[in-house]
């Protein structure tokens, strides 16, 4: 495993943002990562940090004081912020088409670029990757540096904040067969980031619909599961997953539950069994944000709790409960991961430790 000898240089592109100040607050103080430089739009270029965001900021924890100084540089400026950083978190707040250009553009300059967007999920070699479930997808990097015309330039994404509640245990079940899923997603208004002060509509209600992840619910499971052939990923076919996407009033934390058919059914313990003791490479390398355990299953009916588990090793982790036979399919489960740590901004942190430590990501 590779750890650098001094901290890299880290830029984050739409750092004013919800997701970008998430980033700020995971990164701050972390041992192998120091954030040098934040990019946003031409509205906050020029500012210091702390008077951009102004009133703005969303974390519980205060802003860090190491950021407040820094001086916000124009994201459109792409060599100039590329110059000062060894690679990029890309948080950025734009249409599709305008951040595909942009995190390319910022490749180009041999910037790796770690995204929470969902710009680049379908291109075909651009790796999507939950680190303990699909790491080895990260090899399709040289085919993408080939296209690309790099030698350490590339783009790199994490799936969407909904999947991360459930997908985990279905990776921890992937030996027995799942091959029908039905996935009901109860998700928090920082997935839209927002807060209840910004949409006081919210509060005692619940929408029953969230533009575009009822989509990205059922296919990028499939893309995570899948294979690298010929020089794209190609998703899994064996398992068929459909979904309904719901906007609840709870500010951080996306509960799902789920409905599986196995092809083989090794029982209720040994599934269990299967989510407590399932890791990957974060926990073998010894990342800095692994979580110990990855999955935890909780035993009590009333489990999981958004009140009582959404922090879960400090947010990266998932829990799992509600474990059951159903009288249409084999099992019933609820799950729940915080959206903002382990599905956006701390997953994307978990992806660039993993990328360091296999040596994509170093130094200029």
């Amino acid at each position: 495993m590779y750890v650098p000898d001094s901290k890299l240089k880290v830029g984050i592109l739409g750092g004013t943002g919800m997701v970008g100040q998430r980033f700020i607050t995971l990164l701050d103080g972390h041992p192998w990562f120091k954030v040098t430089t934040i990019a946003a739009s031409s509205r906050s270029a020029g500012k210091r940090y702390e008077d951009a965001v102004g009133d703005k900021w969303k974390m519980e924890k205060p802003m860090p004081d190491s950021v407040k100084d820094i001086v916000v540089k124009d994201v459109a400026d792409i060599d100039d912020v590329a110059a000062d950083v060894d690679f990029v978190f890309s948080a950025l707040n734009m249409s599709k088409d305008e951040i595909r250009a942009i995190e390319e553009a910022y490749a180009k300059t041999e910037t790796p670029v770690v995204s929470n967007n969902s710009a680049h999920r379908w291109t075909p070699d651009v790796p999507m990757v939950v680190p303990e479930i699909n790491s080895d997808h990260y090899d399709i990097i040289e085919t993408q540096k080939k296209r690309l015309g790099t030698k350490r330039g590339f783009i790199a994404v994490k799936p969407n904040c909904s999947i991360q509640c459930y997908t985990p245990a279905l990776a921890a079940w992937k030996e027995f067969g799942p091959k029908e899923v039905v996935v009901s997603t109860y998700q928090a208004i920082s997935g839209a980031a927002k807060t209840f002060k910004e949409w006081p509509e919210m509060l005692g209600n619940i929408i029953p619909y969230i533009s575009g992840e009822e989509e990205k619910s059922e296919k990028e499971p499939l893309k995570v599961f899948g294979h690298i052939e010929d020089g794209k990923i190609v998703s899994d076919d064996t398992m068929t997953i459909t979904s309904q996407c719901v906007r609840v009033p709870v500010l951080n934390g996306h509960t799902a539950s789920v409905f599986i058919n196995f092809r083989e059914d090794p029982g209720r313990d040994v599934l269990i069994e299967k989510l407590n003791s399932f890791s990957g490479y974060p926990q073998e390398a010894g990342l800095p944000s692994a979580p110990k355990q990855f999955i935890k299953y909780l035993e009590e009916d009333d489990r999981p709790q958004v009140t009582k588990d959404v922090d879960y090793e400090n947010g990266f982790g998932v829990t799992i409960g509600r474990l059951r036979k159903d009288t249409v399919f084999d099992y019933k489960f609820i799950g729940l991961a915080h959206n903002t740590v382990r599905g956006a901004a701390g997953g994307g942190l978990l992806a660039a430790e993993t990328l360091v430590s296999k040596g994509y990501i170093k130094a200029k």
